[in-house]
């Protein structure tokens, strides 16, 4: 076994973080580990929702984006003959990414950051940074820009 025996790359879907998932698929094959990836619903940002109708429309929708994000991360994965275990989450997601990651035993997180600054970071804050400051694993964050 390698360094890294299990190894955890959130999604969300986005283009950008192909580059990440990129990055987690290489690691584990050079240290033979299984790779994990999580998509976190957020359905809380979409409280403000004038209709409860409404909020079930953006909730199958948000299930059905993250089916798809993470089936493209084990499409990946599978390219590369790397396991892959898949799983989606409700909640706040930096503390879901940690949670799934403790809960798995995973030794890596592989996280995407948009390279945001300034009043954009102060505003949105940073998923991969809370991640980075809570995990009590290594966090390697891969940089993508939109």
């Amino acid at each position: 076994m390698g360094l890294y025996d299990r190894i955890l790359v959130p999604t969300d879907g986005s283009e950008g973080v192909e580059r990440a998932v990129q990055h987690a698929v290489d690691l584990a094959v050079e240290h033979g580990a299984t790779l994990h990836t999580v998509y976190v619903v957020n359905a809380g940002a979409y409280a403000g929702l004038p209709t409860e109708a409404a909020l079930e429309g953006v909730d199958d929708m948000l299930r059905a984006d993250a089916e798809d994000a993470v089936a493209a991360v084990a499409s990946i994965a599978d390219d590369y003959d790397v396991p892959c275990e898949t799983a989606i989450r409700d909640g706040s997601p930096s503390e879901r990414i940690v949670r799934y990651a403790e809960t798995n035993d995973c030794d890596l997180i592989v996280t995407a950051t948009h390279g945001r600054g300034g009043i954009d970071r102060l505003l949105l804050g940073s998923t991969a940074e809370k991640v980075l400051r809570s995990a009590d694993v290594p966090v390697l964050t891969v940089r993508v820009d939109d």
